[in-house]
């Protein structure tokens, strides 16, 4: 057994004819990218845009949560929590800490499960998988709540020009999420050059409108200071000072987006925009509606739209709105590459994944998801009606996924990086006190409809756990029924033997020690073999990208019968036929004219069942709505031929 010579290698050294490489169709390594000015536009269009509109209602709604007006202490108090959150949390934990967690570039949280469950020893693996699929499911809730928030806070702006659209509101803020769910198709690669001006645009703005109001009221710089911070938690009631954290935390919904969409341009691009753009104008605006606030005390009720003078406020919610929809490209996006990377890691069964891009890493379209999201988001409009109502929603989702990263990039620096305990500690401890008290002031939220993204998590992570516990058991099943393969090897010299037809058969197997299931059926049925025989293993490895040399393994059994392994990374498309092109001359086939034989698994209940009933219909649910071997594989179906098979849960 041993790797094969990669095809362009080969016709370099004059022993074959140049043919497409398996790299032409894997996402390239953006890790060492530079932080190049397209790459930063597109970034600010794809991965701020959640953060970057946090303003909106962020300070709207801890002011309210204070419940004490304009007074001059709340208002410095709760903007001190503000920045102090966004330092300490997005800054210093997200940009500097987590994204140093990369593998080959990706981020997010099936990435570091990818790092952290291999690093891990015992049950302490077991408990990582639990929290990291926890953080992923709890991922999809605040991909849900973003977009119905983001657009309804936006369109709401109107309301402030003319009362004349208070009716239109949930209307069309439903029509702008209905568009841009239908626009997902285009990738979000076309998504990033078309909103990335725009986000340009807002920065700008935000950062003026936030100067303007600060130039005319200076004292609210000294909010700065963390003792105001300090000083507000130490006398306010402690129900309120919970009630005002809970709220302060949705300035920093969108900071997981920075990380899980890291494969997409790069930590560079990301870092450089965040310290030199979007940090400064998120500050400078909530400054400036601190000081609008402490001049005009009315202004308490949406001090955002009332910065904008009367004469630009439309102009201003147009602009707002299109930046809303871009705060939901942001979690759309992450939620694709997540749904990618679980169902390569085997978190998930197969979807139809679509590759929007030939050159960027992660720009992946998942039908399913896209209409699920958009169903999901289109009720929760339509349910609450107003981003106030939606706001006691949103908050738990994100700190429980901020929770599991810390825990698991935790695992990453002590077992990976070695970090030794004195230096790690009091860095993990800091996180780790500051998520776990988000976490707590936003658990009275469940009963105001926080119960919404922690019923998608449960759910979520239920549909996960059948999925791995029943693919588990249906692979044991298929081992215990599986014909050995040295006594099918045995069998091809035998008096017995079957009769061999010309051509070249590929099975599909996960396996090495028995044949697949289509094999030992195609041979029952048919009582024929052809000619030559290739067992087809395909491998996921826990790394978003396999190098070219270590793309393939084939070895040559007895009776023409061949055994090749194929790896890709978790962020790659496992596309079979081009990968088996470049093996032409090792299997001495044309590999345009083979027969690819492929078992289906029909799963059926079990006399003596080893999973409970609501499971076992789960399994076969998800089973029955997944994408075929044939489609995820790239396997054109006229050379496909399936043979079913029953397997007993």
């Amino acid at each position: 057994m041993r790797p094969v010579q990669p095809a362009a290698e080969r016709a370099r050294d004059g022993k074959g004819p140049a043919m497409t490489t398996v790299a032409a169709v894997s996402t390239p390594d953006v890790r060492d990218n530079q932080a190049r000015s397209a790459l930063m536009l597109g970034a600010l269009g794809v991965v701020f845009g959640d953060i970057g509109t946090s303003p909106i209602y962020a300070f709207r709604e801890s002011l309210k949560a204070a419940g004490t007006g304009a007074a001059e202490a709340t208002v410095l108090g709760v903007l001190s929590l503000v920045f102090w959150a966004v330092v300490l949390v997005v800054a210093v934990k997200y940009v500097v800490f987590v994204m140093r967690a990369d593998n080959q570039g990706e981020g997010g949280t099936m990435v570091l499960l990818s790092l952290a469950v291999p690093a891990a020893v015992g049950r302490l693996r077991h408990v990582l998988l639990i929290i990291g699929l926890s953080g992923a499911s709890l991922f999809l809730g605040d991909a849900m709540i973003t977009p119905a928030i983001s657009v309804l806070s936006a369109i709401e702006g109107m309301q402030e020009a003319t009362p004349v659209f208070t009716p239109y509101v949930v209307p069309l803020s439903a029509l702008v999420l209905v568009v841009l769910f239908a626009f997902q198709s285009r990738g979000s690669g076309g998504v990033g050059r078309l909103f990335g001006p725009v986000m340009l645009v807002w920065f700008g703005v935000l950062a003026l409108v936030g100067l303007a109001q600060i130039a005319m009221r200076p004292g609210v710089l000294a909010s700065l200071d963390p003792r105001y911070a300090a000083a507000y938690i130490g006398h306010a009631n402690p129900w309120v000072a919970f009630a005002v954290l809970g709220s302060v935390f949705l300035a920093l919904t969108g900071g997981e987006a920075l990380y899980a969409d890291m494969g997409h341009f790069g930590r560079h691009a990301i870092r450089i925009d965040w310290f030199a753009l979007v940090m400064p104008a998120l500050t400078l605006n909530y400054l400036g509606q601190g000081a609008l606030v402490l001049a005009k005390p009315n202004a308490v009720s949406d001090p955002f739209f009332l910065m904008f003078p009367s004469w630009v406020l439309v102009p201003a919610v147009v602009l707002t709105t299109a930046a809303t929809i871009i705060a939901s490209q942001a979690v759309i996006s992450g939620a694709f590459t997540m749904v990618q990377q679980a169902m390569q890691l085997g978190a998930l069964p197969r979807l139809e994944v679509r590759q929007t891009s030939e050159e960027a890493v992660g720009q992946v379209y998942v039908p399913q998801i896209n209409w699920l999201l958009a169903l999901a988001v289109l009720g929760l409009v339509l349910g609450f009606r107003s981003s106030d109502a939606l706001a006691s929603a949103y908050g738990l989702a994100v700190s429980g996924n901020m929770l599991a990263t810390t825990i698991l990039v935790t695992t990453v620096a002590r077992m990976l990086w070695r970090w030794p305990w004195p230096v790690l500690l009091p860095i993990a401890g800091l996180f780790i006190v500051l998520d776990l008290t988000f976490v707590s002031a936003n658990l009275h939220k469940i009963p105001e409809g926080g119960w919404f993204p922690l019923l998608v998590g449960i759910v979520t992570l239920t549909l996960i756990l059948s999925w791995r516990r029943g693919r588990n058991l249906a692979l044991a099943r298929r081992r215990e029924d599986s014909m050995p393969l040295d006594a099918f090897l045995a069998s091809l010299d035998g008096p017995d033997a079957p009769p061999r037809v010309p051509g070249t058969a590929v099975y599909l197997t996960t396996q090495h020690e028995s044949i697949p299931s289509a094999l030992a059926l195609n041979l029952k049925h048919n009582g024929v073999l052809h000619k030559q025989l290739v067992l087809l293993k395909v491998a996921t490895e826990r790394v978003p990208r396999v190098a070219e040399d270590a793309r393939a393994t084939v070895e040559h059994l007895t009776g023409g019968v061949c055994r090749i392994e194929l790896r890709f990374g978790f962020a790659e498309r496992p596309d079979v036929p081009a990968a088996l092109r470049t093996l032409a001359p090792e299997i001495g086939s044309d590999m345009a004219n083979v027969s690819f034989f492929i078992g289906k698994e029909v799963p059926v209940p079990s006399l003596h069942p080893e999973l409970p009933r609501w499971q076992e219909r789960f399994y076969a649910f998800m089973v029955r709505n997944a994408v075929s071997p044939t489609d995820y594989f790239l396997i054109p179906p006229p050379r496909v031929v399936e043979l079913g098979t029953r397997i007993e849960l």
